[in-house]
């Protein structure tokens, strides 16, 4: 190794040390941002697939949690170690796609510092496993396509793709077009003659033994993720200047003009170079085949987030070992950006000083950090509201927003039905639907100051019984006021007093000892 390859080496591993070293800091303080929260509930409710996406993010929150809903800093602690482990799958990818030593670790310098991986792959999220299988699958396939057809490394390595391809896919549906993409890059003159050897029909048959369990439970339901992804949450999409002004906004925020501007030299780059090799033909096919119904979606959803265009790029850094065309200013400007805007981040979350300098200007109910400080206090504050409810009695807690049930319910675990009042269906309608935690006796209904709602004119036919307030501070200032409003059924006494043997109270007690994920208790400690 030269001795610039050994110092490009110490700066890839000093700066994967020190992100981690951030990513550690920044857990050591913060609880779940409210879609970590939903992951951490899917750990309790063991499925193939949820509305927004397929199981296996809940079947790594139940691994993380052994069996239940994982701990913030426990998860964070295992993220953090993954995420650190991206770049150099990403080295490893692109050194098989035939990059030298240099490029590959110019490579896992790339995908340390892009924002969009810097700061996106903190949390527990789908994107984590889905850049992990993405970036391997295509290095297991650089690999094979180098290999003669009839070796065994070409064999293990095209069903090593299949099993990626298989678990992409089933940590988020986007992972399906990197399937279709090397499916179509086999189609190069140098690729179709291995169709006559087991290869490609082994990859296929692993990639569909471990979907089949995702594609016959969307079959059974009638395809609810599929409807709530396309229909239900897409009631004003269409294609419109605001839509592409966002999608190229958050482009713009999330990659950073300099890593976009390294992207388009690349991809001009691999277009050009497309029908050189196979391992080209593979890298352009990856890039090319998401590019164009991720975008699509973006411009035609309205509720579209830029990382859904994330995966489109990984190609790409691949290609930036393999083809060293961006100059040495423009690497530093990436890096130097790349370094500027994790900063940045670490003092947005870390410290209070957004909340106290911006003063009016700060708005808390838009800061998302702010989610990763409430329900320390909020926990706090549901435990209060379950030590005041009378023992042995039927009671639930529920949230006007599924934002703030999945932060209850990850909070509460199994100890307590948790249920959701929303404006639209969501999973905890399948976990406890809303007839049956409308029958218990005692409601604790939580919400906070995003949130403008009445607990009595949502909840009619009950009195309130007790009111708990907490506020959380964050530069001496107020970003969130979290309420958990106690809540009786009107008439529940004189019921009770009439001795009814099957009352709704004792329905709901028998409905959540023996449903998934649901449990009563008498009484909670703090």
């Amino acid at each position: 190794m030269k001795l610039g390859d050994r110092g490009l080496a110490f700066a890839a591993l000093l700066s994967s040390a020190a992100l981690f070293g951030l990513r550690m800091h920044v857990a050591t303080g913060t609880g779940f941002g409210d879609s970590e929260a939903l992951y951490a509930c899917y750990a309790l409710h063991p499925q193939p697939a949820y509305l927004d996406h397929p199981g296996l993010i809940g079947s790594l929150a139940r691994l993380i949690g052994r069996g239940s809903a994982p701990a913030p800093f426990v998860t964070h602690l295992i993220t953090a170690a993954l995420a650190a482990w991206v770049p150099w799958v990403g080295a490893f990818a692109s050194w098989a796609a035939g990059a030298p030593t240099r490029g590959a670790l110019t490579t896992a310098l790339a995908l340390i510092w892009v924002p969009e991986l810097a700061i996106g792959l903190f949390g527990l999220t789908p994107d984590l496993p889905l850049a992990l299988f993405w970036l391997g699958a295509l290095g297991l396939a650089g690999l094979a396509a180098r290999a003669p057809a009839a070796s065994l490394r070409a064999l293990v390595c095209t069903l090593g793709v299949g099993a990626l391809v298989g678990l992409a896919t089933l940590s988020k549906l986007s992972g399906a077009l990197l399937g279709l993409s090397l499916v179509i890059a086999s189609l190069h003159r140098d690729l179709r003659g291995r169709y006559r050897t087991l290869a490609p029909w082994g990859a296929l048959g692993v990639c569909a033994i471990l979907v089949a369990p995702l594609v016959h439970w969307e079959i059974g339901q009638g395809f609810p993720m599929a409807r709530h992804r396309l229909v239900a949450t897409q009631a004003a999409a269409g294609l419109s200047l605001r839509n592409l002004g966002a999608f190229l906004g958050g482009q713009l925020a999330y990659v950073t003009p300099p890593f976009l501007l390294a992207v388009a030299l690349l991809a001009r780059d691999l277009f050009r170079r497309r029908a050189e090799s196979a391992v080209s033909a593979v890298l352009f096919a990856s890039v090319a085949v998401p590019a164009l119904p991720l975008a699509l979606l973006c411009l035609w959803s309205r509720v579209a987030e830029p990382h859904w265009f994330a995966p489109a790029y990984l190609g790409l850094a691949l290609q930036l070992g393999r083809a060293p065309i961006v100059g040495p200013r423009l690497a530093r400007a990436c890096w130097l950006t790349g370094l500027g805007v994790v900063a940045f981040a670490w003092v947005w979350i870390r410290t209070p000083l957004a909340p106290r300098w911006l003063g009016k200007a700060y708005r808390p109910r838009y800061d998302i950090a702010n989610d990763l400080y409430a329900w320390h206090d909020g926990a706090r504050l549901l435990a209060r509201g379950l030590d005041s409810l009378p023992p042995g009695e039927g009671y639930a807690v529920v949230g006007p927003h599924w934002t703030i049930c999945a932060q209850a319910h990850a909070a509460l675990g199994r100890r307590v039905p948790v249920g959701c009042n929303g404006p639209r269906r969501d999973d905890f309608d399948d976990w406890l639907p809303r007839e049956r935690w409308a029958e218990a006796r005692h409601v604790l209904y939580v919400h906070d100051s995003r949130f403008a709602v009445d607990p009595e004119h949502d909840l009619p036919g009950r009195a309130v019984r007790g009111v708990f307030t907490a506020q959380v501070l964050r530069g001496d200032r107020v970003v969130r006021t979290l309420w958990v409003t106690h809540l009786e059924r009107a008439g529940a006494d004189a019921r009770a007093q009439a001795g009814a043997a099957d009352s709704p109270a004792e329905r709901i007690n028998s409905a959540s000892a023996s449903g998934p994920g649901l449990g009563v208790v008498s009484n909670v400690s703090p």
